[in-house]
């Protein structure tokens, strides 16, 4: 009876040590939360050094204005970034179709309230405190929304009606809205990761070869219509043909990229910072890297980017259930994806379009949905420890009633 007594009271204090605190979710992926702070430290420091010279030509704003708010943002995003780890993903699945139906209704919101600016109308103005780009939270809702609808359909992905009608009919829907802006490489980075969400999610690949060749159709006539899309690509095919046009941002582009060298000039030492490369603390801060950094500095933040996606397919491959891994796939591609498109710009692989660089170009409210989407990857990592769990307590229970069957 003694013996039965103690085996019960083993198996109470085994189920309430795996209930724990918090539901059972464990500590945050290490690797990953270090180096998401290590390049968004990186990305602030190079911020400060190739925004100084066009903050203090500007006499209404201080040297280190752009430097400041994109500092501020990043510190507060921080803070966003560890409250949405702290969210379980079932609250994320639940909210899912409701953020996509939020993105698309702020995206219709755009022709109409958007403020214009180089010829593009793709902002918000909030409360004239900071611009808002619904692009950049479109991206992240058609991830949780195409989670969501793959976890609902489950082996009906594999059918036509289910695996290619819904989603195709979101993607134009976006992408129309997009078009109208115009937004090209947002479209292009949506479709991609559209994509990527449904490949993963088991839509066949006979449906990919059909649709694709009508979206490449479909986008020759789109471009082929948009006249500065074919005067960057023309610029793109030979940007030395018109220097001081169309070619002009590409051209200083590269010879900041080729004057860095190996080991660069030097942090804050760039010269095409100086009022000859436009965007150079946005889109182009990468060329400022090459310059400054060198070779080795370029590598070297394309290796801790590198690390960051990897150590998410990872944390994508060991979550709990489809959605978390879903969530963290697509999360993961779309870094991967903005990086790589970022770079083919800087370096002139693909035809110039305005593509970001994650943690590094300035933007408030870029970097904070940035830093919410590895909250939600972290989120995914406190619940691995969850499943390894259970399989243990599986193990030992099944291991005490042997030794409770033996007592008996």
């Amino acid at each position: 009876m003694a013996q039965s007594r103690t085996h019960n009271q083993i198996r109470q204090k085994k189920l309430k040590d795996y209930r724990g605190s918090n539901d059972g979710r464990g500590s945050i992926d290490l690797p990953f939360l270090i180096l998401t702070i290590i390049i968004l430290v990186m990305g602030v420091i190079m911020v400060l050094s190739a925004s100084y010279a066009r903050a203090y030509n500007d006499p209404d704003k201080t040297p280190v204005f752009y430097f400041l708010k994109h500092a501020g943002f990043a510190v507060s995003g921080l803070v966003l970034m560890f409250m949405a780890s702290r969210l379980n993903t079932r609250f994320y699945r639940g909210i899912s179709i409701y953020v996509l139906l939020a993105a698309i209704f702020l995206l219709v919101l755009v022709p109409f309230i958007g403020i214009e600016e180089n010829g593009a109308r793709r902002w918000i103005n909030i409360l004239g405190l900071t611009t808002f780009q619904p692009s950049e939270a479109a991206k992240l809702a058609v991830i949780m929304g195409f989670a969501a609808m793959i976890c609902s359909f489950k082996e009906k992905m594999q059918t036509f009606k289910y695996g290619v009608l819904p989603f195709a009919g979101v993607l134009v829907v976006i992408v129309g809205l997009l078009l109208l802006e115009p937004h090209l490489s947002a479209s292009i980075i949506i479709i991609a990761i559209g994509a990527i969400m449904m490949f993963v999610g088991g839509t066949k690949i006979r449906w990919f070869v059909a649709v694709g060749i009508t979206v490449a159709l479909a986008g020759a006539i789109i471009v082929g219509k948009m006249g500065y899309a074919m005067d960057r690509i023309q610029s793109w095919r030979d940007p030395f043909s018109d220097l001081t046009g169309n070619g002009w941002q590409i051209v200083q582009s590269l010879y900041a990229v080729g004057s860095g060298g190996f080991m660069g000039l030097g942090l804050g030492q760039g010269r095409q910072k100086f009022l000859y490369l436009p965007e150079e603390h946005n889109d182009f801060i990468f060329a400022v890297i090459c310059e400054e950094l060198g070779f080795v500095g370029a590598v070297l933040i394309l290796i801790l980017f590198a690390l960051l996606v990897i150590r998410g397919f990872w944390i994508a491959l060991h979550a709990k259930n489809r959605y978390s891994s879903l969530l963290a796939t697509g999360i993961s591609s779309l870094l991967a994806i903005q990086v790589f498109l970022n770079v083919a710009v800087v370096t002139n692989f693909i035809p110039c379009t305005g593509i970001s660089l994650p943690f590094f170009s300035y933007g408030g409210t870029a970097l904070w949905i940035q830093l919410v989407e590895m909250g939600m990857v972290l989120s995914v990592s406190r619940e691995i420890p969850v499943k390894n769990s259970r399989e243990k307590l599986k193990k030992s229970t099944k291991e005490l009633n042997n030794v409770g069957k033996e007592v008996e």
